[in-house]
């Protein structure tokens, strides 16, 4: 069993994605690991160089700008990584540039891809989330974030990145075929320097937005205002062991108060549902489980 990671990003210094830290938290379960470096307007194509791995296979690319609708260029990007994967691996693991999977899950997952190489049924693997706000404490609990993402698919040309890289499908538009398994996501997209947020924002709005949407609804501003947002928990974990330098460096302070209760009649009732059958009201499932 051969496996591929692969991943994109453009900018990653200047927008402060944990890229690095991304990478490295499941190089040591992949044969090989293509990076796609999109033209960048800082050091992340010599910040991927440094990390010292015979593994690392860089490419780069050049994002189409034009692209602003729904995201389109995110998929794009993950589809010229997927596709320079050789067809030698079964097995692509795919994380985005602010996610990052703990150590301690490492061996489920390579498992998980050795229980399900030879059942043909399986197209993919379905991963749990945890979605990091405001700082390395407090976890999304609201119903907009997705619960769970497909991350390691087989190695198949058919199978496309779809809409704007949340998840995959085979052609001509048909969801995969998978299996959930005891592993989760660290989604840290939300837990950077305020500057380099609010920076990444203002920037990546332009691929889901035209000028004038931009100009009349987008908050201008030197740094992101966490501010104050509902429906957030306490994290109990830990953090994968790569992430220890990282967060020894957060420069900003975020609090939160535990004691604010969702007023949501709606959100109380779709809570209380799923606590006591697992079944989430509404969800959006780009998969199909088997």
């Amino acid at each position: 069993m051969k496996v591929c990671g692969f991943t994109f990003v453009r900018n990653g210094v200047r927008f402060d994605y944990p890229v690095v830290e991304s990478i490295l938290s499941i190089l040591p379960i992949c044969d090989s690991f293509v990076v796609a470096v999109g033209n960048s307007d800082d050091d992340t194509l010599q910040l991927i160089k440094n990390i010292k791995s015979p593994k690392i296979r860089i490419i780069e690319t050049v994002w189409d700008d034009s692209l602003r609708e729904g995201g389109r260029v995110l998929a794009v990007e993950t589809d010229k990584a997927f596709h320079a994967i050789s067809e030698e691996y079964d097995w692509a693991f795919y994380l985005q540039a602010d996610e990052v999977v703990h150590e301690n899950a490492l061996p489920a997952i390579k498992q998980a891809m050795a229980d399900h190489l030879d059942n043909e049924k399986v197209e993919g693997l379905l991963f749990n989330y945890f979605h990091f706000y405001g700082s390395y404490s407090y976890i999304g609990q609201a119903y907009s974030w997705c619960r769970r993402e497909v991350r390691v698919i087989r190695n198949r040309k058919n199978i496309f990145s779809y809409r704007d890289a949340q998840g995959f499908r085979k052609r001509p538009n048909q969801k995969l075929k998978v299996k959930l398994i005891d592993a989760a996501i660290y989604h840290y997209s939300w837990v950077r320097e305020p500057k380099a947020l609010q920076a990444k924002l203002e920037t990546f709005h332009r691929f889901w937005h035209d000028d004038h949407w931009i100009e009349k609804t987008m908050i201008k501003a030197e740094e992101f205002d966490y501010g104050d947002t509902e429906e957030l928990a306490l994290f109990k974990g830990t953090h994968p062991a790569v992430m220890k330098d990282r967060i020894a460096r957060q420069n900003w302070e975020y609090t939160h108060d535990l004691t604010k209760e969702p007023s949501s009649v709606k959100y109380k009732f779709k809570k209380w549902v799923e606590d006591l059958t697992g079944w989430r009201i509404g969800e959006y499932r780009n998969y199909r489980l088997v």
